[in-house]
């Protein structure tokens, strides 16, 4: 005689996949490639430091001179460069691509035997 009880494994049912709910986005979330485009097209930022070397040198920048920096910062910044010197008419910039900024700048006379050092890139406008 056996004393023990042998229970036959069940089968289970197939059954059909239950449909899961859509994940729902944020209704007012904005999308990463909007978000990326409106920082890439921002203009160029001017420190307090460079407002003031362009105003104690008379420089005056016009809306086309503004257009092509940005131009210019762009084109390095799709380079992957982090800081740049864009060289303009008679004018050099020291740029912070990383943060859309312009951190000084120099004059055509104040320019000879300058030294600028850790930028990765430099640009001719």
């Amino acid at each position: 005689m056996h004393n023990k009880i042998f229970i036959p494994n069940q089968v289970r049912p197939i059954t059909p996949k239950v449909n899961e709910p859509p994940k729902q986005t944020k209704p007012n979330a904005t999308s990463f490639a909007r978000v990326l485009d409106d920082k890439l097209n921002k203009e160029v930022k001017f420190s307090q430091h460079a407002k003031q070397r362009l105003q104690m040198r008379n420089i005056e920048l016009n809306e086309s001179d503004l257009n092509k920096i940005n131009d210019a910062v762009a084109k390095v910044r799709e380079k992957g460069a982090k800081d740049s010197l864009v060289l303009f008419n008679d004018l050099a910039l020291l740029v912070s691509v990383k943060n859309n900024t312009v951190i000084t700048a120099v004059d055509g006379a104040n320019l000879k035997e300058n030294v600028f050092t850790n930028i990765d890139s430099a640009v001719i406008i």
